[in-house]
């Protein structure tokens, strides 16, 4: 699979630039732009490289632990389907 990294790069230069950052609380779940990443890690998709997140835990103003969804189930631990707001969705846990 080809993944586009000067693409990303370019997004995340201005993702950098953004004067102001989204105010969040633990539980929510934001779309976010997580990139394209090396490897095998859970990239965000289209143009914007995003993918949604549930926040599970707040740092700070600026830092969250979130793990990203899916709407893909598959037959495994590292994968924990839930249902919010009549649409089920799967935790990516690996």
């Amino acid at each position: 699979m080809h993944k586009d990294f000067k693409k990303w790069h370019a997004k995340k230069s201005d993702i950098h630039q953004l004067p102001k950052r989204p105010f969040f609380h633990e539980g929510e779940i934001w779309f976010c732009h997580i990139g394209a990443n090396v490897g095998s890690e859970q990239d965000g998709i289209g143009e914007d490289f995003l993918r949604p997140v549930v926040v599970i835990r707040k740092f700070n103003k600026e830092i969250f632990w979130g793990i990203p969804l899916t709407r893909t189930r598959k037959a495994s631990p590292y994968y924990f389907s839930f249902t919010f707001k009549d649409e089920t969705s799967v935790a990516i846990l690996s």
